[in-house]
């Protein structure tokens, strides 16, 4: 009972400030935790939109994990392309925003624009243009010009080349966010920080970065963290439009693809709001092993 008066004391006192933030809380229980509840509820349900659900407990957890083969390639995949890309993502662009910090203004400017500009624009179809499978796309026309080979490769249908090159493009495209978080970061450090760390036995650059900068960060660092593991696990769609829908042989086929191939194709939404709690339950996990991680930064 205590606890209860005490909050509302502090509700009365700090009303303004609650009355700041109601609506966004309100948007968020509508449009995030509330269909959060809803597809809980579902997923233990038989539902295809035209009939009422049917309750049926765990059958359709079941169904994925030892009888869905296909969502089994997806979980590997979706593991593999996100712990990549997501993994190699982020520390490239710490490395990149921790190097460019030191340009003259304008020089940094102009390449943090370069490094953002993809997210500005759907730049994949110029991928598509690039590694296009017949004789006009310009990395086929190229090596046709040169004898390497005979024929045009399909880059995006061959199950030799695609893997390759959809990580290439997704790390490429997924570094403009980031890194303008973290190139923000590191211009905020205070810089009376180096000098006392001089002072503490700091030796070089790489101890700066580990025991200051890093640890004066910690806030860009998670953000940019979870960035890019949402990013990483809601691939699907990019790939959709460079290797078409499904992929051969699933090769690149995600989680991702399998939800919207369940939930907006078949429209068997309960099936499908199982997949995607486990999508959200495994988000929610690589994000909470990436917050222990960056605590230890510094240590």
């Amino acid at each position: 009972m205590n606890g209860n008066k005490d909050l509302l004391k502090r509700m009365r006192k700090y009303r303004m400030s609650y009355a700041f933030i109601a609506p966004y809380m309100l948007i968020f229980i509508m449009f995030t935790f509330v269909p959060v509840i809803i597809a809980c509820f579902f997923s233990f349900t038989q539902f295809n939109v035209m009939e009422s659900p049917r309750w049926i407990g765990l059958k359709n957890f079941q169904m994925l994990f030892f009888r869905d083969t296909v969502f089994l390639t997806s979980l590997r995949n979706t593991l593999f392309l996100s712990l990549l890309i997501g993994v190699t993502s982020y520390f490239l662009c710490i490395m990149l925003a921790w190097f460019i910090n030191d340009f003259g203004r304008n020089l940094r400017t102009l390449l943090t624009f370069l490094f953002y500009a993809p997210t500005l624009a759907n730049v994949f179809y110029v991928w598509q243009l690039i590694f296009s499978g017949d004789a006009n796309g310009i990395v086929n026309a190229w090596m046709l010009n040169l004898g390497i080979i005979n024929t045009p490769i399909q880059f995006f249908t061959d199950t030799r080349y695609m893997t390759a090159i959809v990580i290439f493009v997704l790390l490429w495209s997924s570094l403009g966010t980031n890194f303008l978080v973290l190139i923000a970061g590191f211009q905020n450090v205070d810089r009376t920080l180096y000098e006392a760390g001089a002072v503490d036995g700091i030796k070089n650059r790489w101890q700066e970065l580990w025991f200051i900068t890093l640890p004066y960060m910690r806030p860009q660092l998670l953000f940019s963290a979870v960035m890019s593991i949402t990013g990483a696990f809601g691939i699907g769609s990019t790939i959709d439009v460079l290797c078409g829908n499904p992929s051969t042989d699933y090769k690149v086929w995600t989680i991702m693809n399998h939800l919207q191939d369940y939930g907006g194709v078949r429209l068997e939404m309960g099936y499908a709001c199982a997949i995607a709690i486990l999508l959200f339950v495994l988000m929610i996990s690589v994000n909470r092993i990436a917050q222990k991680l960056i605590a230890k930064v510094g240590e």
